[in-house]
């Protein structure tokens, strides 16, 4: 359980689209929403968590067509999310604004975030089995186990990530300025992120 829980802590930090969108949301929004997004996240965690116990996974990644639909929905919705950061850019923004964005509309956006992104069940499948003992019992049930590990540790670094980041976007956010140059970085990742994710094989 100890290599895994390095393994999967080395792998939360990789720069992907959920660790970077816990820094990007943390630096255009207060600490309490900070933990919404990581929440959000790792609510999207025991979905794949749970379609890996059952095997829907495998049943998405052998289906070409659902797996091109996940895929390009997730696209999608990190293209739209680019939009949202571009008009916040255009908009008057200070520190006055940092409190900006409800605790709900950010929890279901790392829930969409992270349920949209096909890498995270091909990851679980990959990954898994590697600290599976069949003759430890049963597989499923040593399947939901590691998925709780890690959601716990993605949890704990998502958490972390976020302060830190928060820390240095109050700062940044005095000036509205800075306030318009991160939204305008924010809408860039999110759009590559995209882009990125649409020409997945």
């Amino acid at each position: 359980m100890l290599n895994f829980l390095v393994v999967a802590i080395i792998l939360t930090l990789t720069p992907g689209p959920d660790i970077v969108f816990v820094m990007l949301q943390s630096m255009t929004h207060s600490k309490k929403n900070a933990i919404a997004t990581a929440l959000g996240l790792c609510t999207g965690l025991i979905a794949h968590t749970m379609a890996a116990v059952l095997g829907i996974s495998a049943l998405i990644y052998q289906s070409a067509f659902a797996f091109q639909l996940v895929k390009w929905a997730g696209a999608v919705y990190l293209l739209y999310l680019a939009w949202q950061a571009l008009k916040e850019s255009k908009t008057e923004m200070g520190s006055e604004n940092v409190q900006s964005g409800s605790f709900g509309e950010l929890y279901r956006k790392g829930i969409f975030m992270n349920i949209l992104n096909p890498k995270v069940s091909l990851f679980f499948l990959a990954l898994f089995p590697q600290f599976i003992d069949p003759n430890r019992g049963s597989v499923s049930i040593q399947m939901a186990m590691l998925g709780f590990i890690f959601i716990v540790q993605a949890f704990l670094v998502f958490l972390l990530v976020s302060i830190f980041a928060n820390k240095i976007g109050r700062h940044l956010l005095q000036s509205v300025r800075a306030t318009r140059v991160i939204n305008q970085v924010k809408a860039g990742v999110f759009a590559l992120l995209g882009i990125r994710l649409a020409f997945l094989e």
